[in-house]
């Protein structure tokens, strides 16, 4: 029942950001064979940016040779930030808005426990966060044909496309995880948000920064790095436990701060 319910309510919104980013990662690939044409003079052009910018974005690693390349600078930064705003709004607000609407006494007169409705609500942010990375997917898929650079290697685009999906479910576990011990949707918004944007000014300020560099444990940003990915077609071991461990702590810690609240009705 709360998971077909949550289910329908998130598919205005997922349709739009899916509209919003995939139209803006196929523009950007529709747009490389120019860049293609153009290299000579894009490499003289990047030679004149200065060191710092190039390291932040993975310029220096990656460069323009390729569209492989070339989506991991350009669009991949609007998959995985925007991307991972969308997940946390999604995932921040889908159990606190029962106290902050005043809709709890209703949903708990049904027959299902506080812990049923944690985790279909988890269930239902799962579901929605694997099929707006799959409609990604296969939009940027297209994109790639349209680039028609032959030398993309499937098992690299796989790898650089399941990526986002596990930071989305990061931040997304992180903010259902914070939700559960808050009343109000806005409040729960603001820090979701302050998460997303914090990480990623972490991931930025420690990539350009030697002696901050240790700060990219920090970062879910930093665990899906498409300069790693796409040398290596995989994700650290380490970084993908981290997410892993994350995602799943979170939710039960939700499960435990959701059986024991005291719920505003």
């Amino acid at each position: 029942m709360v998971f077909k319910r949550e289910w329908k309510r998130a598919q205005k919104a997922l349709w739009i950001w899916v509209l919003a980013l995939g139209g803006m990662s196929f523009l950007i690939m529709s747009i490389y064979p120019q860049f293609a044409e153009n290299k000579d003079q894009l490499e003289e052009l990047i030679k004149l940016y200065p060191e710092a910018m190039l390291k932040a974005f993975n310029i220096d690693q990656l460069g323009f040779d390729s569209a492989l390349g070339f989506y991991a600078i350009e669009g991949y930064l609007f998959v995985t930030l925007f991307g991972s705003i969308y997940a946390a709004l999604l995932a921040g607000g889908i159990l606190v808005k029962e106290e902050s609407d005043r809709t709890i006494e209703f949903l708990l007169a049904k027959p299902i426990s506080r812990i049923q409705v944690v985790v279909q609500k988890a269930a239902a942010v799962g579901l929605v966060l694997v099929m707006f990375n799959l409609i990604l997917t296969i939009i940027n898929y297209v994109g790639f044909q349209i680039a028609d650079d032959k030398q993309v290697d499937i098992a690299t685009f796989i790898m650089i496309s399941i990526a986002p999906l596990l930071l989305h479910l990061t931040f997304a576990a992180i903010s259902f995880g914070i939700s559960a011990f808050l009343r109000k949707q806005r409040l729960v918004t603001s820090i979701s948000l302050a998460v997303v944007l914090f990480s990623y000014f972490m991931s930025i300020v420690s990539s350009i920064s030697d002696k901050l560099s240790t700060f990219k444990w920090m970062t879910p940003f930093e665990y899906v790095s498409s300069a790693y990915i796409i040398e290596h077609a995989a994700i650290k071991p380490v970084y993908l436990l981290i997410m892993v461990l994350v995602i799943c702590g979170s939710i039960m810690i939700a499960i435990w701060k959701y059986n024991k609240k005291d719920l505003i009705v």
